[in-house]
């Protein structure tokens, strides 16, 4: 059987290397760098953030085990993008720049938000 590739329903307001304020839950008020963004289950790893702790079975390597500290994931909801230019968060939209394409800017300033990734 082929495996089936699900699409995202929406596009999202936070991309990987955004500064992102968590807004809700057990980590709220933390600042962090989105690592990764999960698309399948709408959430995101964010450096720093709601660290949990793996146990490491022990192996030939390492014979005594470890306990390994990870970032696990947040959804996306709980997550708010900071703008460069203030160091505040705000809410996303998208228009058209200079050169006709579809950009992400800030609500709060109006100002285009640079895409960090390139």
């Amino acid at each position: 059987m082929e495996k089936k590739i699900t699409l995202p329903k929406h596009k999202f307001h936070i991309k990987t290397g955004d500064t992102v304020l968590v807004i809700g839950g057990n980590s709220k008020g933390q600042r962090g760098v989105v690592k990764e963004v999960i698309v399948e289950k709408d959430r995101a790893r964010v450096e720093g953030v709601a660290m949990i702790t793996k146990h490491m079975k022990p192996t030939a390597s390492n014979p005594q085990g470890s306990l390994e500290k990870t970032e696990g994931s947040i959804h996306i909801s709980n997550l708010k993008v900071v703008d460069p230019a203030t160091g505040e968060p705000t809410r996303t939209g998208r228009k058209l720049n200079d050169k006709g394409k579809l950009q992400r800017f800030s609500k709060k300033t109006g100002n285009f938000i640079p895409d960090v990734r390139k």
